[in-house]
């Protein structure tokens, strides 16, 4: 895990919850929630920017281990799906938000949560068919469907990718009981728990933007329309293009090999081996899978890999039921024992040796690249955004303002906040510009340079460059991209 402090979101992700700030769109109040909460619980094990990583590695591990969960219900043997469940866990994705700070830790364990939840309402609601007259089976289902839809309210607190579950949810609802749509109470239940749980998270944004102002806060979310802005990703905007999705399916391609490896060619054979023995959840798995994969593709965003953790943890769901279905080939199972998922004991040794072995198959291409996926994903001795932190903090004068760009002013923020570090300087990014109205870079460096030492960190050295046309400007030696503005020059461009 990443000892220390990261950079850029890692870093905003270590320092905002546990000042119960806001972050950047579309805000993550119930990661906020959680984060603060955690940095108390696990005050023992390390500074704030480490409990953060740890929260991280704790919500990875909780997916991975519900995924045995989702997996027997599909019908896999508990050899078999725990074996499925520890590759998904050791895909480079969900590797990597294990071990370092990542809203999407959070993301992952709660989708989870939601398809195993749907996955208990469908064997519920199946039971209270078998014997209508029964109101303890119907009202277990009723409360089976309305906790998942309080889960998905949390869920849509956390991240703004579980709007597109939405789509195979509702097909997935009305595919396992189309009488739902008859009981208006149940369906406003749900959406109520659903709603309700979401809204009364993301109070927490106007809440510490406002009348409990936290020492950082991202945007204006005290207002309807800042509110809005951050629920909405508006700034983000831009990011949606209208590119070819044919010409990405080579991108789509390369990025299933990665997660995969040779397991990529199974796992559309797979999904049909599903849709013949689970149609339900194949429906709802495929076009969660499908939406994602599609909105991934269209939008120009950095790490955007991490959107795919869905769509991965569905193509090893399918190849757990496709495994479980070569077992039951094998050991000569019953309909009524594939009808029945949760039910197959898997005591029997031959069904165990069966699904020990192809467990070992699913495993292989994990184990081939275990060292390459080890080498990539071990943070242990990643220090230097530490000595980064260091360094800067040292090289600024007494009461400086350093003019930042966004991916270095998250650092500073937590040495600052976090540590208390420096209380006596400035910070001011992109963001801060544009939330308090200073204008731009040049704008902030004169109402600055004659009163105070101004300093810069910009994103490209082409930025800097342009700068020194009007000002001078000299680098402080150590850290590299942290340049001082000494004055300005004698003939200043118009």
């Amino acid at each position: 895990m990443l000892p220390g402090i990261g950079i850029w979101d890692t870093a905003e992700v270590q320092t905002v919850p546990p000042l119960l700030g806001t972050m950047h769109p579309t805000g993550f109040p119930a990661f906020i929630v959680l984060g603060w909460l955690a940095n108390l619980l696990l005050a023992p094990f390390g500074e704030p920017a480490f409990r953060m990583t740890l929260l991280g590695g704790i919500l990875a591990a909780l997916a991975g281990g519900m995924a045995v969960f989702v997996f027997r219900r599909l019908g896999a043997p508990v050899l078999l799906a725990g074996a499925a469940a520890l590759g998904f866990a050791l895909t480079p994705t969900t590797w990597h938000i294990g071990v370092s700070a990542d809203v999407h830790a959070l993301h992952v364990a709660l989708l989870v949560g939601i398809t195993l939840g749907l996955l208990r309402w469908e064997a519920a609601v199946r039971e209270s068919q078998a014997d209508p007259f029964d109101d303890v089976l119907a009202r277990r289902a009723d409360r089976r469907i309305v906790g998942t839809a309080a889960l998905f309210g949390v869920s849509v607190a956390n991240h703004g990718l579980t709007l597109l579950l939405v789509p195979a949810v509702v097909l997935f609802v009305l595919a396992v009981d189309t009488g739902v749509l008859r009981r208006p109470k149940l369906v406003l239940a749900a959406l109520g728990a659903a709603i309700g749980i979401a809204a009364l998270l993301y109070l927490e944004l106007p809440l510490r933007a406002g009348p409990f102002r936290a020492p950082l806060v991202y945007g204006h979310p005290e207002t309807l329309q800042g509110l809005a802005d951050v629920i909405l990703g508006s700034q983000f905007s831009v990011d949606l293009t209208s590119g070819d999705l044919v010409s990405r399916l080579g991108t789509f391609s390369d990025l299933a090999a990665d997660q995969l490896g040779p397991l990529a060619l199974l796992a559309l054979p797979a999904l049909v081996v599903t849709a013949i023995r689970h149609p339900r959840y194949a429906l709802y798995s495929g076009v969660a899978a499908l939406v994602t994969c599609v909105f991934a593709g269209i939008y120009d965003n950095a790490r955007i890999d991490r959107y795919y953790l869905g769509p991965v943890f569905f193509a090893w769901s399918w190849l757990a039921s496709a495994g479980a279905a070569i077992v039951d080939q094998i050991t000569g199972a019953s309909d009524d024992e594939v009808g029945d998922p949760p039910r197959i004991a898997g005591a029997d040794r031959t069904r165990a040796g069966v699904a020990i072995a192809l467990g070992i198959v699913l495993l292989v291409p994990t184990a081939i690249g275990l060292r390459d996926r080890w080498n990539l994903q071990d943070l242990s001795h990643a220090t230097t955004e530490s000595e980064w932190l260091d360094q800067a903090l040292a090289a600024l004068d007494q009461d400086a303002v350093v003019v930042s760009w966004w991916s270095y002013s998250t650092p500073l923020w937590y040495g600052t906040l976090i540590e208390g570090r420096r209380p006596d300087i400035t910070i001011i990014d992109d963001r801060t510009r544009l939330d308090e109205g200073l204008g731009d870079v040049t704008d902030v460096i004169e109402a600055n340079l004659d009163t105070r030492p101004v300093y810069l960190i910009r994103l490209t050295d082409a930025e800097v460059q342009d700068l020194r046309s009007r000002y001078r400007i000299e680098s402080v030696g150590m850290p590299g991209n942290l340049f001082r503005v000494t004055g300005r020059t004698e003939t200043p461009a118009p």
